[in-house]
């Protein structure tokens, strides 16, 4: 959708306007039969569509270009009004500088910052939008606004809560809460060492085991060299005399 026309001061050449909703355009593109539209406006054209809104020519996306540079020129010296004009804001801008202008317009409605820490819904923190002028004021006197106990328990409070808070209660909680998480952590390093010592223990078992089998085999080896013949003795093989043994030679 384009800006509407009747927040122009002064003429608008009709060049200018969207062929889709009529009305000024908003992010322009062009189409080669140099048609103007909205970039919102003619997207969902053509989407049912497949031409020119303005003469039915073929028409699709990929064919559209930016607007040309002096009608884009014309286009960024037209002087609006400010949205928030219904407000009570007086000022009249150049298109090209209205962004600029209205994330700073102080008759701007905008959310109260209180969202009370992690809150983020709308239950949770503070629902008020006010005007950017009137931010102050409110955040003054908010309930959602949070500061330390004044107890000195330092704890972080909202002040819709400030009423209902115990501060023994409070410390007794956390201290509850930090045994807690203290025996969570002991338990998880109790599993973790418990863990290891049974690694330990199945390595033990499995070196026991080894050692077993090479006992076992060294036994089996030194029995078999225990059962040779007792009749086997060196003594009993006889040597040639060396005369014999020339004689074999000379034979």
């Amino acid at each position: 959708m384009g800006y509407d026309l009747e927040r122009f001061v002064g003429y608008v050449n009709e060049g200018l306007l969207c062929c889709v909703c009529r009305d000024v355009l908003e992010r322009p593109l062009q189409a080669p039969c140099e048609h103007a539209y909205c970039s919102a406006c003619i997207s969902s054209w053509l989407v049912h569509h497949h031409s020119c809104p303005e003469d039915r020519l073929p028409l699709d996306l990929g064919s559209l270009k930016p607007l040309y540079r002096y009608m884009r020129n014309d286009l960024n010296r037209l002087q609006i009004r400010c949205v928030n004009a219904g407000q009570g804001c007086e000022v009249v801008c150049s298109l090209e500088s209205l962004h600029t202008h209205e994330d700073e317009c102080e008759f701007a409605f905008i959310s109260c910052s209180n969202t009370g820490g992690e809150y983020i819904c709308y239950y949770c923190g503070c629902p008020v939008q006010v005007e950017r002028r009137g931010l102050e004021a409110h955040l003054s006197e908010c309930n959602f606004r949070s500061r330390e106990c004044p107890n000195g328990c330092g704890h972080t409070l909202l002040s819709i809560d400030q009423s209902q808070h115990n501060c023994v209660a409070e410390l007794r909680t956390e201290v509850e809460m930090l045994r807690a998480e203290m025996l969570c952590k002991v338990e998880e390093v109790k599993r973790e060492m418990e863990s290891r010592l049974d690694s330990q223990r199945r390595h033990m078992v499995q070196k026991e085991s080894q050692l077993k089998n090479d006992v076992e085999e060294l036994k089996v080896g030194l029995g078999r060299s225990r059962t040779l013949p007792k009749n086997l003795n060196i003594n009993n093989f006889s040597v040639p005399p060396p005369f014999l043994e020339n004689e074999c030679l000379h034979a």
